[in-house]
Protein backbone atom coordinates (compact mmCIF):
# COMPACT_ATOMS: atom_id res chain seq x y z
CA UNK A 1 0.00 0.00 0.00
CA UNK A 2 1.22 3.77 -0.61
CA UNK A 3 1.69 5.88 2.09
CA UNK A 4 3.96 8.60 2.84
CA UNK A 5 7.21 6.97 2.94
CA UNK A 6 7.28 5.00 6.29
CA UNK A 7 8.39 7.33 8.02
CA UNK A 8 6.74 9.84 11.13
CA UNK A 9 6.90 13.48 11.57
CA UNK A 10 8.70 14.09 15.17
CA UNK A 11 7.32 16.89 16.94
CA UNK A 12 10.34 19.27 18.13
CA UNK A 13 9.49 19.60 22.40
CA UNK A 14 6.71 22.53 22.85
CA UNK A 15 9.04 24.33 25.86
CA UNK A 16 12.41 24.12 23.44
CA UNK A 17 10.20 25.94 20.82
CA UNK A 18 8.88 28.52 23.08
CA UNK A 19 12.54 28.89 23.78
CA UNK A 20 14.01 29.37 20.89
CA UNK A 21 11.03 31.72 19.72
CA UNK A 22 11.35 33.67 23.14
CA UNK A 23 15.41 34.04 21.96
CA UNK A 24 14.80 35.18 18.84
CA UNK A 25 12.56 38.10 20.08
CA UNK A 26 14.92 38.68 22.61
CA UNK A 27 17.75 38.80 19.92
CA UNK A 28 15.51 40.92 17.47
CA UNK A 29 14.73 43.90 20.46
CA UNK A 30 18.65 43.94 21.28
CA UNK A 31 19.26 44.61 18.22
CA UNK A 32 16.86 47.23 17.69
CA UNK A 33 17.71 48.97 20.87
CA UNK A 34 21.32 48.97 19.99
CA UNK A 35 20.43 50.70 16.93
CA UNK A 36 18.43 53.32 18.20
CA UNK A 37 21.21 54.33 20.94
CA UNK A 38 23.32 54.00 17.84
CA UNK A 39 21.19 56.74 16.12
CA UNK A 40 20.35 58.87 18.88
CA UNK A 41 24.15 59.31 19.94
CA UNK A 42 24.72 59.82 15.94
CA UNK A 43 22.33 62.85 15.97
CA UNK A 44 23.42 64.20 19.39
CA UNK A 45 26.95 64.26 17.69
CA UNK A 46 25.72 66.53 14.93
CA UNK A 47 24.59 68.60 16.88
CA UNK A 48 27.70 69.01 18.86
CA UNK A 49 29.45 69.49 15.16
CA UNK A 50 27.30 71.64 14.05
CA UNK A 51 28.98 74.93 15.07
CA UNK A 52 29.31 78.53 13.34
CA UNK A 53 33.19 78.54 12.86
CA UNK A 54 32.78 81.84 10.83
CA UNK A 55 31.19 83.37 13.37
CA UNK A 56 33.93 82.62 16.04
CA UNK A 57 36.53 83.51 13.23
CA UNK A 58 35.17 87.14 12.76
CA UNK A 59 35.22 87.70 16.53
CA UNK A 60 38.84 86.96 17.10
CA UNK A 61 39.27 89.21 14.56
CA UNK A 62 37.76 92.31 15.95
CA UNK A 63 39.57 91.21 19.49
CA UNK A 64 42.85 91.26 17.35
CA UNK A 65 42.26 94.61 15.79
CA UNK A 66 40.86 96.07 19.10
CA UNK A 67 44.54 94.55 20.79
CA UNK A 68 46.47 95.51 17.97
CA UNK A 69 45.18 99.07 17.26
CA UNK A 70 47.59 100.65 19.85
CA UNK A 71 50.96 98.66 19.92
CA UNK A 72 53.92 98.23 17.03
CA UNK A 73 54.21 94.78 15.93
CA UNK A 74 51.88 92.19 15.34
CA UNK A 75 49.96 89.59 17.36
CA UNK A 76 48.54 85.97 16.50
CA UNK A 77 46.18 83.74 17.47
CA UNK A 78 46.66 80.21 18.24
CA UNK A 79 43.56 77.87 18.99
CA UNK A 80 43.83 76.24 22.13
CA UNK A 81 41.94 73.82 24.72
CA UNK A 82 39.01 71.85 22.92
CA UNK A 83 38.69 73.89 19.30
CA UNK A 84 42.29 72.72 18.46
CA UNK A 85 41.89 69.02 19.97
CA UNK A 86 38.37 68.71 18.30
CA UNK A 87 36.46 67.96 21.27
CA UNK A 88 34.97 71.37 21.58
CA UNK A 89 31.10 71.38 22.46
CA UNK A 90 29.29 74.52 21.54
CA UNK A 91 27.91 75.96 24.79
CA UNK A 92 30.02 73.59 27.09
CA UNK A 93 33.83 73.79 25.99
CA UNK A 94 35.13 77.39 26.43
CA UNK A 95 37.02 78.82 23.48
CA UNK A 96 40.92 79.22 24.58
CA UNK A 97 42.79 81.38 22.23
CA UNK A 98 46.34 82.05 22.65
CA UNK A 99 47.61 85.44 21.79
CA UNK A 100 50.93 85.61 20.65
CA UNK A 101 52.75 88.31 20.88
CA UNK A 102 55.36 88.98 18.15
CA UNK A 103 57.61 91.63 18.45
CA UNK A 104 55.58 94.42 19.73
CA UNK A 105 56.83 96.34 22.67
CA UNK A 106 54.20 93.99 25.35
CA UNK A 107 57.14 91.21 25.24
CA UNK A 108 58.86 92.39 27.67
CA UNK A 109 55.91 92.91 30.39
CA UNK A 110 54.68 90.46 32.34
CA UNK A 111 51.93 88.11 31.91
CA UNK A 112 49.91 90.30 34.71
CA UNK A 113 50.82 93.53 32.56
CA UNK A 114 50.11 91.82 29.33
CA UNK A 115 46.34 90.56 30.84
CA UNK A 116 45.77 93.72 32.36
CA UNK A 117 46.83 95.35 29.12
CA UNK A 118 44.34 93.20 27.25
CA UNK A 119 41.75 94.00 29.57
CA UNK A 120 41.98 97.53 29.65
CA UNK A 121 42.30 97.77 25.53
CA UNK A 122 39.44 95.57 25.39
CA UNK A 123 37.34 97.80 27.48
CA UNK A 124 38.12 100.38 25.49
CA UNK A 125 37.17 99.19 21.89
CA UNK A 126 34.08 96.36 22.65
CA UNK A 127 31.94 98.78 24.92
CA UNK A 128 28.82 96.55 24.57
CA UNK A 129 30.72 93.48 25.10
CA UNK A 130 31.08 91.38 28.76
CA UNK A 131 34.40 91.27 29.47
CA UNK A 132 36.05 89.52 32.71
CA UNK A 133 39.65 89.38 33.83
CA UNK A 134 40.93 86.21 35.49
CA UNK A 135 43.91 84.88 36.99
CA UNK A 136 45.43 83.71 33.75
CA UNK A 137 42.73 84.97 31.20
CA UNK A 138 41.08 87.10 29.90
CA UNK A 139 37.31 86.19 28.88
CA UNK A 140 35.00 87.81 26.47
CA UNK A 141 31.53 86.81 25.64
CA UNK A 142 29.78 87.57 22.82
CA UNK A 143 26.11 86.58 22.25
CA UNK A 144 26.61 82.81 20.74
CA UNK A 145 29.90 82.35 22.74
CA UNK A 146 32.52 82.91 25.09
CA UNK A 147 36.13 83.43 24.34
CA UNK A 148 38.82 82.89 26.79
CA UNK A 149 42.85 85.03 25.76
CA UNK A 150 46.06 83.71 27.34
CA UNK A 151 48.66 85.75 26.33
CA UNK A 152 51.67 83.86 25.00
CA UNK A 153 55.38 84.83 23.51
CA UNK A 154 57.69 82.73 21.25
CA UNK A 155 60.38 81.90 22.70
CA UNK A 156 63.42 79.28 21.19
CA UNK A 157 61.11 77.52 18.79
CA UNK A 158 58.99 77.07 21.85
CA UNK A 159 55.72 78.89 23.53
CA UNK A 160 55.19 80.25 26.91
CA UNK A 161 52.21 81.24 28.79
CA UNK A 162 51.23 82.82 32.21
CA UNK A 163 52.56 79.53 34.89
CA UNK A 164 49.69 78.61 37.49
CA UNK A 165 50.38 81.77 39.46
CA UNK A 166 50.25 83.85 36.82
CA UNK A 167 53.17 85.86 37.42
CA UNK A 168 55.79 84.36 35.36
CA UNK A 169 56.45 83.22 31.80
CA UNK A 170 56.14 79.58 31.70
CA UNK A 171 57.04 77.30 28.36
CA UNK A 172 54.36 74.85 27.16
CA UNK A 173 53.88 72.20 24.83
CA UNK A 174 50.81 72.35 23.63
CA UNK A 175 51.07 70.42 20.92
CA UNK A 176 52.56 67.26 23.02
CA UNK A 177 49.19 66.29 24.71
CA UNK A 178 47.17 66.73 21.20
CA UNK A 179 49.43 64.89 19.51
CA UNK A 180 49.25 61.80 22.07
CA UNK A 181 45.18 62.58 21.87
CA UNK A 182 45.50 62.06 18.09
CA UNK A 183 47.21 59.12 18.00
CA UNK A 184 44.81 57.25 20.63
CA UNK A 185 41.81 58.53 18.78
CA UNK A 186 42.96 57.19 15.30
CA UNK A 187 44.10 53.95 17.01
CA UNK A 188 40.61 53.53 17.69
CA UNK A 189 38.94 54.38 14.48
CA UNK A 190 38.44 57.83 15.81
CA UNK A 191 35.78 57.16 18.24
CA UNK A 192 37.52 59.28 20.91
CA UNK A 193 36.68 62.28 20.21
CA UNK A 194 33.03 61.96 19.80
CA UNK A 195 33.16 59.71 23.27
CA UNK A 196 34.93 63.16 24.73
CA UNK A 197 32.34 64.98 23.37
CA UNK A 198 29.55 63.15 24.94
CA UNK A 199 31.73 63.08 28.42
CA UNK A 200 31.50 66.72 28.43
CA UNK A 201 27.79 66.59 27.73
CA UNK A 202 26.91 64.79 30.43
CA UNK A 203 29.22 65.86 33.33
CA UNK A 204 27.98 69.50 32.26
CA UNK A 205 23.77 68.51 33.77
CA UNK A 206 26.17 67.55 37.14
CA UNK A 207 26.40 70.60 39.65
CA UNK A 208 29.37 72.56 39.63
CA UNK A 209 30.97 71.32 41.97
CA UNK A 210 30.87 67.80 40.51
CA UNK A 211 31.97 69.07 37.15
CA UNK A 212 35.10 68.23 35.28
CA UNK A 213 37.13 70.47 33.43
CA UNK A 214 37.75 70.06 29.47
CA UNK A 215 40.96 68.95 29.74
CA UNK A 216 41.05 67.27 32.54
CA UNK A 217 38.22 64.52 30.76
CA UNK A 218 41.00 64.34 27.99
CA UNK A 219 43.43 63.05 29.69
CA UNK A 220 41.55 60.79 31.61
CA UNK A 221 39.88 59.39 28.30
CA UNK A 222 43.72 59.01 26.75
CA UNK A 223 44.48 57.53 30.03
CA UNK A 224 41.47 55.06 29.70
CA UNK A 225 41.66 54.39 25.90
CA UNK A 226 45.49 54.33 25.50
CA UNK A 227 45.04 50.33 25.94
CA UNK A 228 41.29 49.81 25.61
CA UNK A 229 40.68 46.59 23.56
CA UNK A 230 36.67 46.54 23.64
CA UNK A 231 34.08 47.46 20.94
CA UNK A 232 34.89 50.14 19.49
CA UNK A 233 31.46 52.13 19.63
CA UNK A 234 31.28 55.21 20.93
CA UNK A 235 28.29 53.69 23.27
CA UNK A 236 30.69 50.80 24.69
CA UNK A 237 33.23 53.76 25.17
CA UNK A 238 31.29 55.91 26.51
CA UNK A 239 30.23 53.86 29.63
CA UNK A 240 33.71 52.86 29.56
CA UNK A 241 34.77 55.79 30.45
CA UNK A 242 32.57 56.69 33.44
CA UNK A 243 32.87 53.06 34.74
CA UNK A 244 37.18 53.56 34.92
CA UNK A 245 36.87 57.44 35.27
CA UNK A 246 35.21 56.44 38.41
CA UNK A 247 38.67 55.54 40.28
CA UNK A 248 41.16 57.65 38.21
CA UNK A 249 39.11 60.92 39.51
CA UNK A 250 41.22 60.06 43.35
CA UNK A 251 44.84 60.76 41.71
CA UNK A 252 46.17 63.58 39.98
CA UNK A 253 47.09 62.91 36.62
CA UNK A 254 50.68 64.68 35.18
CA UNK A 255 49.84 67.71 32.89
CA UNK A 256 51.70 66.69 29.57
CA UNK A 257 51.71 70.24 28.29
CA UNK A 258 54.31 72.09 31.24
CA UNK A 259 51.55 74.48 31.70
CA UNK A 260 51.29 73.00 35.33
CA UNK A 261 52.64 70.23 37.65
CA UNK A 262 48.51 68.16 37.01
CA UNK A 263 45.60 68.52 34.89
CA UNK A 264 43.23 68.23 37.87
CA UNK A 265 45.36 70.18 40.60
CA UNK A 266 41.90 71.72 41.58
CA UNK A 267 40.33 68.80 43.08
CA UNK A 268 43.42 68.85 45.53
CA UNK A 269 45.14 65.88 46.73
CA UNK A 270 45.24 62.26 45.90
CA UNK A 271 41.75 60.94 47.74
CA UNK A 272 41.06 64.75 49.01
CA UNK A 273 36.91 64.73 49.72
CA UNK A 274 36.49 66.76 46.54
CA UNK A 275 38.11 63.76 44.44
CA UNK A 276 36.11 61.03 46.31
CA UNK A 277 32.46 63.58 45.48
CA UNK A 278 33.61 63.75 41.61
CA UNK A 279 34.41 60.03 41.87
CA UNK A 280 30.45 59.09 43.42
CA UNK A 281 29.14 61.56 40.88
CA UNK A 282 30.78 59.39 38.04
CA UNK A 283 30.42 56.52 39.54
CA UNK A 284 26.58 57.15 39.98
CA UNK A 285 26.07 58.10 35.89
CA UNK A 286 28.09 54.64 35.50
CA UNK A 287 26.14 52.97 37.07
CA UNK A 288 22.71 54.89 34.82
CA UNK A 289 24.05 53.62 32.24
CA UNK A 290 24.11 50.43 33.48
CA UNK A 291 20.53 50.23 34.38
CA UNK A 292 19.88 51.83 31.10
CA UNK A 293 20.98 48.89 29.17
CA UNK A 294 19.62 46.73 31.67
CA UNK A 295 15.98 47.50 31.45
CA UNK A 296 17.18 48.01 27.22
CA UNK A 297 15.33 51.38 27.69
CA UNK A 298 16.07 54.48 25.03
CA UNK A 299 14.60 57.24 26.96
CA UNK A 300 16.71 56.56 29.74
CA UNK A 301 19.41 56.61 27.61
CA UNK A 302 18.31 59.81 26.26
CA UNK A 303 17.46 61.52 29.58
CA UNK A 304 21.63 60.64 30.85
CA UNK A 305 22.86 62.50 27.55
CA UNK A 306 20.14 65.45 27.51
CA UNK A 307 17.43 64.41 24.82
CA UNK A 308 15.68 64.29 22.96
Amino acid sequence: MGGSGGGYFKISDPAELSKKIRDSEEQTKNQQFETDVSAFISELLVKFNDRDVTSISDHLETIKKALEKEIEGSLDILFGGSVSKHTYVDGLSDIDALIILNKSELQGLSPIEVKDYFYERLKQRLTNTEIKQGKLAVTVKFKDAEIQLLPAIRADNSLKIADTSGKQWANIKPEKFATLLTSVNKELNNKVVPTIKLVKSVISTLPENRQLSGYHVESLAVEIFKLYDGERNTKAMLKHFFNQAQNLVLSPIKDRTGQSIHVDDYLGQENSLQRKIVSDAIGRIGRKFKNADGAQSLEQWQSILGGP
